[in-house]
């Protein structure tokens, strides 16, 4: 299974196994990882999923929608490694991929 690198808004490092086919944000969610609210379940409808990713996969990653680029711009925590992670599909070739839980708005 491919990992998942997550770091915590206290600074906290965990490696993390996800299943292909998921989304970051459910991977995230399904290890326990609390803070990472997720409200609207993933319908890109929110924002509470803000991280910070990598830069080092932005190419594998896919693009942004309008969507996701219109609701990431209501977070004044965004920088140019900020995603929504229920818009990204984890798969093998995210394996070792290191996200930042985005601070809370």
């Amino acid at each position: 299974m491919p990992k998942l690198i997550v770091v915590t808004r206290e600074g906290d490092e965990r490696e993390v196994e996800g299943e292909a086919g998921l989304s970051v944000m459910e991977v995230i969610r399904d290890n326990g990882f609390e803070e990472l609210l997720a409200l609207c379940g993933g319908c890109c409808s929110c924002a509470t999923c803000h991280v910070h990713v990598d830069p080092a996969f932005t190419d594998r990653l896919p693009p942004m929608s309008a969507d996701e680029n219109d609701l990431l711009d209501s977070s004044a925590h965004r920088d140019e490694t900020s995603r929504l992670s229920c818009q990204l599909p984890f798969s093998a070739a995210l394996d070792g991929l290191k996200v930042r839980i985005a601070e809370d708005d």
